[in-house]
């Protein structure tokens, strides 16, 4: 951002009453407005940042080998062996190698070559990717539930409940995949398989609450090792049948389908894996941004990639009985090297997309899509790095209950992808209507996503027939988390309306309390919405205590549609009269929510706040389920009721000090 730039900002800020940013760091530098230029020029996306802090493109590239391409990158390991050796596979022939082979390549081609690095890595919510914020460049929240706004919005939040699914399924069949090789080594290891591939989840889980800065320092170099040893096999195999490379020519892929027919269809579905990294992609842009992720991918991963599984293929030709492609590539002298390897590339891609999970519901429960949940920094200087307890059990619950249900990685293989193709048919669907909502060529936009809705839905259709295989468990997950989600948001709305009902306007509260109201010393805070309502818990209060504070303030918090709000914008401040003021704050979806702060940076634009003499009241709904009234089912009532009495208290969400709060009991009926 120029000076010029900055200046404005700056002077929007203090035009509107802005705060700084918030850490104990950036408190004592904004005594300059220094704080907010350096968060203003910061906010827009990974590239700022990453020159902010001196890294360099190379380091970058590293980094995002560790983190993006974890899941992708050990696909090589299960994926071409399922397509022949899964159920319903297809016999073992040159024809069908190279068929196979063909797809794979295409199929990297298109879908992460194109369709994310290309094309959809374009819509960018300032600087940040994934499903949720590509839901918030349509800024659905408060559309009509008639409206198409409102129906993308379902449908991405649909694909984020997808993620969770694969959530579990990710860590389960990649630690057991590459456990698995013990097998190659000697059948003795069988029936050890298990045991330990849950005792090294038991321990990843474990782990969690630690943070992953210092293990993430190990990441990328691990995965560097790793991408060359796939390189270094594949190439060991393509030396015995160099004629392989044959299956670059697209029209191998043709033939196949049409000789396997229904068949060759099917085989789809575990073509597939190659690719189910690639969400992964788009979710990651805000940590490195788009520059490093493609160069990784163009100048390592792929090429990495596709010579081992051309590699996985020149032996099948060679030796059409191997079972156990990838890890038969390797000399006997390097198995249990190669297993070792495996096993940490696989930690580390499950490590990734636990850590995509905990982000991906921080920001649903920032949007008010899910329960506040206990959200834990592990690190002070990586805002991405947190730890959600509830999450993390439950993963680690569900994750080992597939190890010891589907018993195989060829099983889970079965359960995995169906979550993953649709969630890239929404993808695409969404991105389309970005690109239409922001004059992208139109037409052009429509054309290219009819183009990639082919490829999608062609996959995806594969994946159907997975479903009485295992399929069904993440579209199962899926179904219960996007309940649980319309559940919270349409209780919310509920109580919202009820609580409004039993007010007053704001206005006439104020002229009316000014005359006959007691004040005291002191400042009491109470959170409230937009509306032009008196906050129910101000008129508790006084019915109870009968006094006002010298200064009341009103507090709504904003989350934006946006992954994080400049300083120069955090906060407006506005006078309402005779000791009462409205104070919004402004935060982004992936950012933390802290109100002492931002309240204690407001005496530096005309409001001051001591924080040790300030009061904040805060609402203790008891949610009373009844017929009598209309809303929800009494049993979905019931449901919404137990998430609000088990959710986070707002006083830890919105960090509030406990002893500066009162809690007020209200009774809502629902």
């Amino acid at each position: 951002m120029s000076t010029e730039e900055e200046d404005r900002s700056l002077a929007k800020g203090r035009k509107n009453g802005i705060k700084t940013d918030d850490s104990e760091a950036e408190e004592k530098k904004n005594t300059t407005g220094q704080a907010a230029a350096d968060d203003d020029q910061n906010g827009g996306g990974a590239s700022e940042d990453d020159q902010k802090h001196g890294q360099s493109l190379p380091f970058l590239c590293l980094a995002a080998l560790g983190i993006v391409y974890g899941d992708i990158g050990t696909s090589p390991i299960y994926a071409l062996r399922e397509a022949f050796y899964s159920h319903g596979g297809i016999d073992v022939l040159p024809a069908n190698i190279y068929g196979v082979l063909s797809l794979i390549f295409w199929s990297l081609i298109i879908v992460i070559s194109i369709k994310y690095l290309t094309v959809v890595m374009r819509a960018s919510n300032n600087g940040e990717g994934g499903i949720i914020a590509l839901v918030a460049l349509l800024n659905p929240w408060k559309t009509e539930k008639t409206s198409r706004r409102y129906v993308l919005m379902l449908c991405g939040l649909f694909g984020a409940a997808l993620l969770y699914g694969d959530g579990t399924i990710t860590p389960a069949i990649s630690v057991l995949s590459a456990i698995e090789g013990l097998e190659v080594a000697t059948p003795a290891f069988k029936p050890y398989v298990i045991p330990i591939t849950i005792a090294i989840l038991i321990g990843l889980f474990m782990i969690q609450k630690r943070g992953t800065a210092a293990v993430g320092t190990l990441f990328g170099p691990v995965m560097m090792l790793w991408f060359a040893v796939l390189a270094l096999l594949g190439i060991y195999g393509i030396a015995q049948h160099p004629s392989v490379f044959a299956a670059l020519n697209p029209i191998y892929a043709v033939h196949f389908f049409q000789a396997n027919g229904l068949a060759g269809f099917l085989v789809l579905g575990t073509v597939f894996l190659v690719v189910t990294g690639g969400e992964a992609l788009y979710a990651d842009m805000g940590h490195f941004g788009l520059a490093p992720i493609r160069l990784a991918w163009f100048f390592l991963v792929l090429p990495a990639l596709l010579l081992n599984y051309f590699g996985q293929g020149a032996l099948l030709l060679e030796n059409p009985g191997v079972k156990q492609p990838f890890y038969e590539m390797a000399p006997s002298w390097a198995l249990y090297p190669v297993v070792a390897l495996a096993t940490a590339a696989t930690i580390i891609a499950s490590q990734a997309v636990i850590s995509g999970v905990f982000s991906l519901t921080r920001q649903a429960v920032q949007l008010g899509q899910l329960p506040r949940l206990n959200i834990i920094q592990t690190s002070h200087e990586s805002y991405g790095q947190i730890y959600i307890p509830f999450m993390n059990w439950i993963l680690m619950v569900a994750t080992i209950g597939l190890v010891i249900g589907f018993q195989t990685s060829s099983n889970l293989a079965a359960a995995y992808g169906v979550a993953v193709s649709m969630d890239m048919v929404i993808t695409t669907i969404l991105a389309f209507f970005v690109a239409y909502r922001w004059g992208w060529f139109p037409r052009v936009a429509g054309v290219i996503a009819v183009l990639l809705m082919i490829v999608d839905l062609s996959f995806f259709g594969a994946n159907l027939f997975k479903i009485p295989e295992g399929g069904w468990y993440p579209l199962v997950i899926a179904g219960l988390v996007f309940f649980v989600m319309g559940t919270w948001r349409r209780g919310r709305e509920l109580v919202a309306q009820r609580l409004k009902d039993d007010t007053e306007p704001l206005d006439e509260f104020i002229a009316s309390r000014d005359a006959d109201a007691r004040r005291i010393d002191g400042t009491a805070v109470f959170m409230t919405d937009e509306g032009s309502k008196t906050p129910p818990m101000l008129l508790h209060h006084l019915r109870h205590n009968r006094v006002l504070h010298e200064q009341v303030i009103f507090l709504t918090v904003h989350t934006e549609d946006v992954p994080r709000v400049p300083a120069a914008d955090r906060l407006r401040i506005e006078d309402l009269g005779h000791g009462f003021h409205h104070v919004k704050v402004y935060y982004g979806f992936m950012q933390p929510i802290n109100v002492p702060v931002a309240l204690r940076f407001a005496g530096e634009f005309g409001l001051d706040v001591d924080i040790e003499q300030t009061t904040f009241y805060v609402g203790r709904e008891t949610l009373i389920p009844t017929q009598d009234v209309a809303g929800m089912f009494v049993w979905r009532e019931r449901l919404f009721a137990f998430m609000a009495l088990n959710a986070t208290r707002s006083t830890a969400y919105y960090r509030i000090p406990p002893e500066r709060v009162v809690e007020l009991g209200i009774q809502v009926e629902i």
